[in-house]
């Protein structure tokens, strides 16, 4: 990126590299400057009437340190003109250098990267490990992990990852004013991605979805999808009775009903009945990963709403966060999850199988000791620090 300097300056040669005179017809004065390399590393943007008044003082810094060094510069005093000077590139950007930017290899990787922003990383991890977690529960001897299981396994995460990336693809289709607040990062928001290439993406990955679905032939998968795309298009389409993200109550019951109670029963009947070909049956263990997934979609559904109040406030997003204010929900959410872990560890405490018991007690101990810490800690006026405490919930989460 080249250094911008905007008005009576010629372009080619620039006479702040060259100390040549400026001829516009007009009274010249001269100053004494350090060349342009020097100057623009101050990352100076000056605007005023005056230029060898607004240069004065970087010149005698820059003569005292460099007495030797004195090109000439001749300025037009009689006019008003604007210089905008910035911080030099890198070494390897300038002209002639070997910066491969648009090399084949830096594009697919800079498309991938953009892609992997759109579908939301957290929401794909927390997605592929709740879905083999529950998918284990159904395991009951080790030769139950055949080749037949990873492939319906396999098949039943990229399904779900599909239509995750239609959901929160759909979000930021119809959020786009109110990212550019929250969260300007984002591919639609940062304008890396078009509304056009947006809804392609969007609706390629509902079809392949349903298409998937259908063809595994597994109904609680097929269910798991369909009930993840009612409510993923609820909570977010401006549409009569829907945007259900409006509703701070409607959009807790939607995160709550997909990651808590849908998702963990439908992917566990995946496996129960369409694998192993057994009779519907909930253990005790799919019990208890729903009642704790239930503390942490709350907590979720909660707390993603903190770090946005900015672009809520603006945009009538009538959330938990803007109704109460951030340090109350927090705590709200960090007293769930440890009422969560404490829940966990008492189970786990009364379980008769011993290894199962001291991994489960000694485990969600280490995490609610983790989280309590973190808490304590954490500065409320960040919004980078709560976005990545935000982050890591949903670590300690799946």
């Amino acid at each position: 990126m080249e250094s911008l300097l905007q008005g009576s300056f010629p372009r080619t040669p620039s006479p702040l590299s060259t100390g040549e005179r400026i001829r516009r017809g007009h009274t010249f004065r001269k100053a004494e400057l350090p060349n342009l390399s020097s100057l623009l590393s101050y990352g100076l943007q000056v605007r005023g009437s005056s230029s060898v008044d607004i240069f004065n003082k970087y010149s005698a810094e820059y003569h005292h340190n460099q007495p030797q060094r004195r090109p000439r510069l001749y300025l037009r005093s009689s006019r008003t003109f604007l210089v905008n000077a910035y911080l030099l590139p890198p070494l390897e950007s300038q002209p002639g250098a070997n910066y491969k930017t648009n090399s084949p290899w830096n594009s697919i990787k800079n498309a991938a990267d953009t892609f992997y922003q759109f579908s939301r990383p957290h929401t794909v991890i927390g997605t592929v490990f709740s879905i083999i977690s529950v998918s284990l529960l159904a395991v009951e001897k080790m030769s139950n992990l055949n080749p037949l299981f990873f492939t319906k396994l396999l098949q039943a995460v990229i399904a779900a990852l599909l239509m995750n990336t239609y959901v929160v693809g759909l979000n930021q289709l119809t959020d786009i004013d109110i990212d550019k607040v929250n969260k300007p990062y984002l591919p639609l928001a940062s304008g890396e991605y078009s509304v056009g290439t947006g809804v392609m993406i969007v609706t390629s990955s509902l079809i392949m979805s349903f298409w998937l679905g259908w063809v595994v032939g597994s109904w609680p998968l097929f269910v798991a999808l369909f009930v993840h795309f009612v409510l993923g298009t609820a909570y977010s389409i401006n549409l009569p009775l829907l945007r259900w993200k409006r509703s701070p109550v409607a959009a807790a019951m939607c995160i709550l009903i997909v990651r808590a109670l849908s998702n963990p029963t439908a992917y566990f009947l995946n496996m129960q009945i369409h694998v192993y070909e057994r009779p519907v049956v909930f253990p005790r263990s799919l019990i208890l990963a729903t009642a704790v997934m239930t503390f942490f979609s709350i907590v979720i559904a909660l707390f993603k709403d903190i770090p946005d109040i900015d672009g809520d406030k603006i945009f009538g997003i009538q959330s938990f966060t803007v109704r109460m204010g951030q340090k109350r929900v927090f705590w709200i959410c960090i007293s769930l999850l440890e009422m969560a872990y404490v829940v966990a560890i008492l189970v786990g405490s009364i379980s008769p199988c011993l290894w199962n018991k001291v991994i489960t007690v000694l485990g969600h101990a280490v995490l609610a000791t983790a989280l309590w810490a973190r808490a304590k800690s954490l500065d409320l006026k960040s919004k980078a620090a709560i976005t990545s405490f935000y982050m890591f919930i949903w670590k300690v989460t799946y």
